[in-house]
This record gives C-alpha cells, structure tokens and sequence, in this order.
C-alpha cells in the first residue's frame, strides 16, 4: 500500500515537472508578450542613452516595445545590480559597457557585481572612439594643454561621468602625462559638456557620438583622438598618439540579461539585434555619429567583457581612483 502511495506520489510530482516545463517553454514561444525594459545606466545625453533609444527604437518596430529607463548611481553598478537580480525572463535587460561591466565594479567592489557571473551576453552594438575635448577658454591643442598644465599645477580641470569611461581615461591621462589636471565628477555627460560649453570646466573626453555636433557648431574645440588612425569627419584632427601620448580607446556598447535567462529567448533577442544594427537605416545612424557596429559571436562577447573587467579594473587601481 505504501508502495502505491509513494509511486503516485512521484507521478504526480513528476506530471507537475512536465506541465512546469511545458508551461515554460509555451511563455519562451510567446516570448515577449509584454514591455522589455532596457536599463542604461547613466542619466539621458551620453554615449550609453544615445545608443540605447537607437537600439530600443530599431527592437521596438521588430520585437514589440522596448522602454528605456534610466538608473544612473554608483558607476552603473545600480542599474547592473537591478538587472542581475531581475527574474531572468528576457523582460530586464541591461546596456553594458566598460561604464557598468568594469569601471564600475571596481570601484564599488561592495556591489556585488562580477560581470563574468552576473550576466548572460546577448549582443555587442557598436565601438565609437573618443575624442579630448576642450572649453573655447582653455588651451587649444594638446601640447598647449599639456604645457600650460606643467606650468600651472592644479589649474586645469578634467569634468569626467563618475565611474563611467571618461573617469578611467582622464586618470590614464594624467598617469601617462604625469601632469596634475583636477578631475571633477559629474553624475552624467549631459551636464558636464554643458559646463565645458560655459568654460567652467576646461577639458575631458567624450565619445564622437555625443560631441561631433558641438565641435561642429564651435561650441567646444576637439583637441585630439584617442583612435588608431584620424576620422573622416574630423579628417584635420591628429590622434593623441600624433600629439605624443599613447592613449587610445572606444566606447564599446552592448546588451547583457541576467545570468539564468533561458537561451532560447537571449538567441530570439540576439538574432533581431543583429539585424536591426545590420539594416542600412541603423548603418547610416551609426555612421552619422561616428560608431562602428560590431557582431560577435556571444563566447566572443564573454572573452571580450572578461577582459575589460581585468584590464580596465587594473587601470583605475593603479591610478588609485576612488568613487566619490
């Protein structure tokens, strides 16, 4: 009798099991049937929002809606926070970076975050070189800016996004150049260019995304690149490696979901990402700002994110950033 009993007893759990399964993969078909949030995190204006309503916008006519929210905090590490512990059902996503996947983490190393655990790839974006800017009341070119930043220790500053790529890379700049450049720490892109407009802060670095428009228009001055070769649209502006300073770097974009997200979604995910950034309208956006798209496979991804992690991580240590 007690046989009987504990073999229902299994059947029944296992009939659960199967409709459990079953269930699940009939959501993962109807996948997605409601709103995907996209978490960028940084406030609306930078490289990461403006790549973020570019991708959201392109999903949201192939996919269904795709809402951006904003959780600038803690170097990224509140938005990477939210989505790694967000359930893993393709309906939270984050848009990665160096900004959130490795600046970030270390230096809030009490978040919790490890971008090789924390998160499944999805798909990279797009890479979009950066480029030093300056005030119009600052010096004009680098080697102006480097001379008079010897001359005048602690005169000079750097408005850099807390924690976000611009920090590490004026902290690279000045361990590089050994000059003494005051870093001031802004909470995103959009209010420190607003203050290098006014001149109240002399210098940083930016993406080509966020500031072809304002070097166009004579509101700011583009003092070097910190790219491999010149641009095309700034065909007259020398790399930093032409103005004696070995420094370059790109804003690498890209989409991760929580670490236990079910492959079949994160593939349906990555297949249209894939072919919304391979569609000519978003080449001639990215082109428009400079940006490369970049397709790699997801174990390329994850090499790749586990290596900025390690690298950059090692960059801001020895410059002994702090998160302010």
């Amino acid at each position: 009798m007690l046989a009987r009993v504990l073999v229902a007893i299994a059947a029944t759990a296992l009939s659960f099991a199967a409709a459990g399964a079953q269930a699940q993969d009939r959501s993962q078909d109807r996948y997605p049937n409601r709103p995907i949030r996209l978490l960028v995190p940084f406030p609306p204006g930078g490289p990461a929002d403006v790549m973020g309503r570019l991708i959201a916008q392109r999903l949201s006519m192939t996919l269904g809606q795709v809402i951006v929210e904003n959780r600038p905090g803690a170097g990224g590490t509140l938005a990477g926070k939210a989505v790694a512990t967000a359930e893993p059902d393709g309906y939270t996503l984050l848009l990665g970076g160096a900004g959130a996947l490795a600046i970030g983490p270390t230096l809030y190393p009490n978040s919790g975050l490890d971008p090789r655990v924390s998160f499944v790839p999805v798909a990279m974006i797009s890479s979009t070189p950066y480029v030093m800017v300056g005030a119009n009341n600052a010096p004009g070119t680098v080697a102006e800016f480097l001379a008079y930043a010897r001359a005048n220790p602690g005169k000079l500053t750097f408005g850099v996004p807390n924690g976000a790529p611009p920090h590490m890379l004026a902290e690279m700049f000045k361990a590089r150049t050994g000059t003494d450049v005051l870093v001031v720490p802004y909470r995103g892109a959009s209010t420190l260019i607003t203050d290098m407009i006014a001149g109240r802060i002399h210098a940083g670095f930016e993406t080509t995304s966020v500031m072809l428009g304002h070097i166009s228009e004579g509101k700011t001055r583009a003092l070097g690149l910190l790219r491999e070769t010149r641009l095309p649209e700034l065909a007259d502006l020398p790399t930093m490696r032409e103005s004696g300073i070995d420094m370059v770097a790109s804003s690498w974009i890209n989409i991760v979901a929580p670490i236990a997200t079910p492959s079949a979604i994160v593939e349906r995910l990555r297949s249209e990402i894939v072919a919304g950034m391979r569609s000519p309208d978003m080449a001639d956006r990215l082109k428009m700002l400079a940006s490369e798209a970049k397709f790699l496979s997801q174990q390329e991804m994850a090499a790749f994110i586990a290596d900025e992690y390690v690298r950059i991580g090692a960059i801001m240590r020895a410059a002994g950033a702090k998160a302010d």
